[in-house]
């Protein structure tokens, strides 16, 4: 009997899976335990929209990435900071302050653990990497100056 998983088996497949189960097996076991369905051409076309869907929804939010990737790589936000007498800072300048001074400067909300950054010890420029997708990368300017 051909039944399609509605979630992880080990042993037997993936969600989304359409396998050949004995009778038995499906019928006394996936089934009522709600771990497959039987693969009727009303449950696959279901399947084949789910896809359809999923894949429509990827497409969606790689092309917002890129465009929020385009806008960040045209900004340099600018971080104030105490500075010692020979030019070095009390501290770093982190990740964390990077996102703030973001939210704060245009507006964009960027999570900490996206950002990469080394910590930045002295006044200047530099970069740092957000990652805002899986594919897309984004290179943002920082300008660290005197308080």
């Amino acid at each position: 009997m051909k039944v399609i998983l509605l979630q992880d088996i080990k042993g037997v497949g993936k969600k989304d899976q359409i396998i050949n189960a004995s009778d038995g097996y499906a019928k006394n076991f996936l089934i009522p335990k709600k771990m497959a369905v039987e693969a009727t051409k009303v449950n696959m076309n279901r399947l084949e929209r789910q896809h359809a869907d999923a894949a429509a929804k990827a497409q969606a939010e790689l092309e917002e990435a890129q465009k929020l990737g385009k806008e960040i790589e045209e900004k340099t936000i600018n971080i104030k900071v105490k500075v010692g007498n020979n030019g070095k800072l009390f501290g770093a300048v982190t990740n964390k302050e990077v996102a703030s001074a973001l939210k704060e400067q245009f507006n964009i909300d960027i999570d900490k653990k996206k950002i990469v950054v080394e910590p930045i010890k002295a006044v200047g420029d530099s970069e740092a990497a957000i990652k805002l997708h899986p594919q897309v990368t984004a290179k943002l300017k920082i300008s660290v100056s005197e308080l």
